[in-house]
């Protein structure tokens, strides 16, 4: 019989549920950690995480493995992970990496946007206030890291693109349900359609000062969340 003529293979099946499991406690790790349920600086045992989410220590080792990638968790030979502990200083850094970055190149972008690319613009935008509406902080990070990176790509700049996309992943160490609970995430939120209102009219300087505010902004939110 012909090599591509057999039939699924019961090991492959096998293997895209496991996969899919592992994707299901990655998201429910992640999820865990940007809400600050597992809270920085504390050490966590596959066994225990695993006890706690339903499932064997394996799949947890595994999507544990994913965050240690994405900078929210430290592995610790024989120990477990660590929760990654963000700084004042770190967060500092990150804004005045994202102040240097952003802001000019959202300036630059303005004029190559095409008109007629504002409507998936805005329903980006609107992913985000509707995230925030929801409490949804999972899908409000994915989708204010979206929109951005849509944003910045306009540049051409796949370097720029990456360098932003990891900034901003850094920023998922910070626990957001302080901001959703203080009624502060949805006004940051709305602040992605002013920023299109301000580009769509050709008003370059108009939206990197914009840009500005809202990093500075955001910062002020960490730090008062704190």
């Amino acid at each position: 019989m012909a090599a591509d003529s057999i039939g699924p293979l019961p090991s492959v099946r096998r293997l895209a549920q496991r996969e899919n499991l592992r994707d299901s406690v990655a998201n429910a790790l992640r999820a865990a950690v940007i809400s600050g349920e597992l809270k920085p600086g504390e050490v966590y045992s596959a066994p225990t995480l695993g006890a706690r989410f339903g499932v064997s220590a394996t799949p947890v080792r595994e999507a544990m493995l994913d965050l240690v990638r994405e900078g929210l968790v430290i592995s610790l030979r024989n120990k477990g992970f660590r929760v990654t502990e963000v700084s004042d200083a770190d967060l500092d850094n990150l804004a005045a990496l994202r102040q240097l970055i952003e802001p000019p190149t959202i300036r630059d972008v303005v004029p190559v946007i095409p008109a007629a690319d504002y409507p998936k613009l805005r329903r980006l935008a609107e992913d985000i206030v509707v995230a925030a509406e929801a409490g949804d902080l999972i899908a409000y990070i994915e989708a204010d890291r979206v929109f951005h990176v849509t944003l910045l790509a306009y540049s051409g700049n796949q370097k720029l693109v990456d360098v932003v996309s990891d900034l901003r992943s850094q920023t998922r160490l910070l626990g957001l349900t302080p901001l959703l609970e203080s009624g502060r995430l949805v006004p940051s939120a709305a602040e992605h359609h002013e920023l299109l209102d301000l580009m769509e009219t050709g008003d370059a300087d108009g939206a990197e000062q914009l840009m500005r505010r809202h990093i500075g902004h955001v910062r002020g939110l960490w730090a008062r969340s704190s």
